[in-house]
């Protein structure tokens, strides 16, 4: 039974690699089937979902830092006033200037290169950097809300980033996240001191429309510092030819024209927001439910994070647009997001 298990995963390994475009080993060179067989036990579980289009100039995703304005005109989810709302100023302004030394950027740079063997966030090139002093936590000031997008929780940057912060300075750091559109809303509703996003047109508007401020060291409220790509991925065998596409538009005419199964986020996030953008215009497929009404057969809108809609694309064999980050954590937790 064990030698039928791993043979089994053997073949799936040597079929997801040779539709992935990297060159499959023989299945009958003993030699070749070693190989692979140790990468399968190193790896554990496989995940048949790969990566099939990156680096598109369609697909860069940019994050910025910005900081609550303690005089926002702040509103609940129903467009109500909220009154007696306390933003830690001081505390936002320590770590936006913290996210942007040397010592943070260089973290988020080299953050996954020495286990994944490549990057999963590049520091913008002209990102700021902060070199002026750095207030250490009071009673007062020592609790800050981060409202977040999941890609720098989900990937584990935050992870990586926040525990050297909180050391250095004494603050402790809450951190929500969701869709870009989600933490957002929740800045507005007076629920947050900073965000951390990646949605230019949404973080515009939030600077727009009087919630955001400029941190002292810098001269916009909204502070882009770090970047990766958006990933397209799906099942293996690749049945709409996504990974021949001339460009990422090729390729989600192709999954649309095929009506080949997609998860979409759903949730306003910055990548449900990129994902919009793709879809050829005469779809029509916009952020109302009514535009894709008709395309329920192939096209599923989660309304959930991340690593959620990772899981279901998995196990539904489906197209997925996520960010690099993110998917490689996905699959060094072998499929599993916690």
């Amino acid at each position: 039974m064990k030698k039928l298990i791993s043979l089994l995963l053997v073949l799936t390994m040597v079929l997801g690699l040779a539709a992935c475009g990297t060159p499959a080993p023989d299945p009958t060179d003993p030699t070749a089937t070693e190989e692979v067989t140790e990468e399968v036990t190193e790896a554990g579980l496989v995940v048949d979902t790969c990566i099939l289009m990156e680096a598109d100039d369609n697909m860069l995703n940019t994050y910025s830092a910005l900081a609550v304005n303690p005089d926002a005109p702040f509103v609940d989810a129903d467009g109500n006033t909220v009154s007696d709302v306390y933003v830690n100023t001081a505390g936002a302004d320590a770590l936006i200037q913290w996210l942007l030394t040397e010592e943070a950027l260089n973290m988020a740079g080299e953050y996954g290169v020495a286990e994944y063997g490549e990057h999963l966030f590049y520091v913008k090139d002209g990102a700021p950097v902060y070199t002026g002093e750095i207030p250490a936590a009071t009673e007062e000031t020592k609790t800050i809300r981060l409202s977040t997008t999941t890609s720098v929780n989900d990937s584990g940057l935050l992870g990586c980033l926040l525990p050297a912060f909180e050391a250095a300075y004494g603050y402790t750091v809450e951190v929500q996240s969701a869709g870009t559109g989600k933490a957002i809303a929740a800045a507005k509703a007076g629920n947050a001191d900073l965000i951390l996003v990646h949605s230019k047109k949404q973080e515009e508007a939030f600077v727009d429309a009087g919630f955001a401020r400029v941190v002292d060291g810098f001269e916009a409220a909204r502070v882009s510092f770090i970047y990766n790509y958006f990933v397209l991925c799906g099942p293996s065998a690749d049945p709409a030819g996504a990974a021949s596409a001339a460009s990422v538009l090729d390729a989600f005419a192709a999954i649309a024209e095929g009506e080949h199964t997609f998860i979409s986020r759903g949730d306003g996030s910055g990548t449900h927001t990129k994902e919009l953008a793709l879809w050829p215009a005469d779809l029509g497929i916009t952020a109302q439910a009514e535009t894709f009404a008709g395309y329920t057969g192939w096209y599923t809108s989660a309304n959930t994070g991340m690593g959620a809609c990772l899981v279901m694309a998995e196990e539904m064999g489906a197209y997925i647009l996520t960010d690099k980050a993110t998917f490689l954590t996905f699959v060094a937790n072998d499929g599993i997001m916690g």
